[in-house]
């Protein structure tokens, strides 16, 4: 008896970052297992265009798509180019709390200025944004910059060196997954005892200097 081929069928695909679901053809859900998906966001952004790249794990029967990178679509950034302004631009990379990042901040001023100027502007953006994401997961990182959070907090450093008519991050993508080392229970257990030691100990420190003087007196 011939066997029944199989159908390819469309999966589910959940995006927590933006709230939505999409779709995936596949013969099986597992197939679905570290495939990309690029997702334009122009309708959800009411017209910033970015274009967001997700890629997609599968856990408990379920596909769940996590962000991998953001582009700000070029036509977006030349439309908010005007006569008698400057730009400036960077690229570098740089480690947030759980993945190392190329990210590419564009910044417009608002007048022509010098290139001394420029180059403060994006020097100083470089290092803000080195420390604003030091302690921060990729997923939060790409939150904020979809809710322009990051952006405005940028924007009001950099406004001490010259004032922006747009701070914007050009791109972000994820160049490689870091290890997050969680401290084990024992550590943890350990810590809480040294702080409960050390405050046992400046207790009984107090009280003998109180005694102390109490004598003296």
């Amino acid at each position: 008896m011939a066997q029944a081929k199989k159908k390819k069928k469309f999966f589910d695909v959940e995006m927590p970052l933006i709230n939505k679901q999409t779709q995936i053809f596949a013969f099986e859900l597992s197939e679905l297992e570290g495939k990309y998906i690029k997702y334009d966001l122009t309708r959800i952004l009411r017209g910033k265009s970015i274009l967001m790249q997700f890629k997609v794990q599968v856990k408990d029967n379920k596909a769940i798509a996590l962000p991998r990178g953001a582009l700000l679509m070029p036509y977006f950034l030349r439309r908010m180019i005007r006569k008698g302004t400057d730009y400036v631009e960077d690229s570098f990379i740089t480690d947030c709390k759980d993945a190392s990042l190329k990210i590419k901040p564009f910044l417009i001023t608002r007048r022509k200025v010098s290139k001394r100027v420029r180059r403060g502007l994006r020097e100083k953006a470089k290092q803000e944004i080195i420390k604003y994401l030091r302690d921060k997961p990729a997923q939060r990182i790409f939150e904020e910059i979809l809710k322009n959070k990051m952006q405005k907090e940028l924007s009001i450093l950099l406004k001490k060196i010259y004032p922006l008519a747009l701070c914007e991050i050009r791109s972000i993508e994820i160049e490689k997954d870091l290890e997050v080392k969680e401290k084990s229970k024992e550590e943890k257990e350990n810590k809480e005892e040294d702080i409960e030691k050390e405050k046992k100990e400046t207790k009984a420190k107090k009280k003998q200097e109180k005694e102390d003087n109490s004598e003296v007196n």
